[in-house]
Parts: C-alpha cells; sequence; structure tokens
C-alpha cells in the first residue's frame, strides 16, 4: 500500500488531495513537526533534505511534491490528471508545474522563513525583505488570476482538471496569513481583486476530495 508521510497544511497537503481524488488506497504517516520529528535519524533516511512529503510506494521512496505528482498520475493513466506525454498540452503542463514549484513555491517559502535568506538580524531589515517578497508574491497571484481569465475553463488547463488546480490550491491558500491587503494577501477572499483567481479557490476547496483532506488534517479555519 501507498504510504504518505505529511504533516497538516504542509506541502504534503498536494499528493494527499490527488491520492484522494484518485481514490487510491493508501496510508497517512504522521511526521511530527512539532517536536522536529522531520529531522529524526529514522525520517533522514527517507529524505535526507528533512522536508516533507515522502511517498513510499513499495520499495520506491520518493520525495519532493512535484516529483510525487508525477510519479502517481503516470502509474495511474487512467484518472487523466495530467495530459498524454508528447503532446503540446504536456509541455504547458510542464511549464506551469515547473513554475509552481520552483518560482512560486520558493517565494512563499521565502515570505515564512525570511530570516534564513539575510545575515542581517536587524528587525527593519527583515521586515523590509518580507514585504518585498510579498509584492513579488502579489505578482505572482495576478499571473495565476491573468491566466485563469485568459484560458476560458475553469481550471488551469482549461475544462480539464489536473494536478495543476491541486497545487495551485496548495500555494493559494498559503497566502491566506500574509499581511496588508491586495494584490498580495488572500486571493481567496477577495473577488474583486482576483476575479478569476477567487472563484477557482473556491471550486478547488468544495471538491469532496479536497474536503476529505481537510477533515483527516484537522484543519482549522480559515482554510482558505
Amino acid at each position: 500500500m501507498l504510504q504518505l508521510h505529511y504533516f497538516p497544511s504542509n506541502a504534503s497537503i498536494t499528493p494527499h488531495i490527488l491520492l484522494e481524488e484518485m481514490g487510491l488506497p493508501f496510508e497517512l504517516k504522521l511526521v511530527d513537526r512539532a517536536n522536529n520529528a522531520q529531522k529524526s535519524p529514522e525520517y533522514l533516511k527517507l529524505n535526507p533534505n528533512g522536508l516533507i512529503p515522502v511517498l513510499v510506494d513499495g520499495d520506491l521512496v520518493l520525495y519532493e511534491t512535484a516529483a510525487i505528482c508525477l510519479h502517481l498520475t503516470d502509474t495511474h493513466p487512467e484518472f487523466g490528471l495530467t495530459p498524454a506525454v508528447g503532446t503540446k498540452e504536456r509541455a504547458q503542463f510542464y511549464k506551469w508545474l515547473m513554475w509552481l514549484t520552483n518560482t512560486f513555491q520558493p517565494a512563499i517559502i521565502m515570505y515564512f522563513y525570511t530570516d534564513r535568506y539575510t545575515t542581517s538580524t536587524d528587525p527593519a531589515a527583515i521586515a523590509q525583505i518580507k514585504a518585498k517578497t510579498q509584492d513579488r508574491i502579489g505578482g505572482m497571484l495576478k499571473q495565476l488570476d491573468d491566466h485563469l481569465a485568459a484560458n476560458g475553463g475553469p481550471w488551469m488547463m482549461g475544462e480539464k482538471f489536473s494536478v495543476l488546480d491541486i497545487y495551485a490550491f496548495m500555494l493559494g491558500r498559503w497566502t491566506r496569513v500574509f499581511e496588508g491587503a491586495p494584490p498580495a494577501t488572500q486571493p481567496a477572499r477577495d473577488s474583486n481583486a482576483w476575479p478569476a483567481l477567487s472563484p477557482f479557490m473556491h471550486r478547488m476547496f468544495e471538491r469532496p476530495a479536497v474536503q476529505r483532506v481537510v477533515a483527516k488534517e484537522g484543519l482549522k479555519a480559515p482554510v482558505i
């Protein structure tokens, strides 16, 4: 049976939702970040980076959220959650997946862990970096909003629901606790600032698979 090592609301929420969407049998294994379990010797054998999630599939151990998602969809193509390999749609899918994981996600991590990106201990200097990072993220949210508005469909790939939608939902909901006003905060709650992204977030939240994950992970309001 598949085994997903997770912590509530972490990056593991994307493969967790994906597994629920597929309806595959899997086991959840809590990695207790509150007690630094992701840095334990046992967990570091699974992921030497000490990050969550990890997927165990038989003798295969995978880390990196995007890699886990691609493995699950490639080994279960019957669910149609990624475009066919070799198509133009697949190329666009790769573009957006790499953008989400390599551009958008690192910026959000920089916002939450700003002190890791400077040698300064001056709170004012750290606050300036955080504010600038929030501005950058605002531009990325705008890019998502524009794409959803332009492609004519309710989902990232148009009419077809895919892994991209789960990933974008995860990153969008992480911004719900950002400080200040739009354009760099709470895309799910401001339909005026985010005419395409806000409805998208709510469509995602209403999916039964997402609701099951919210319940299983014990996520507290506001979820989005």
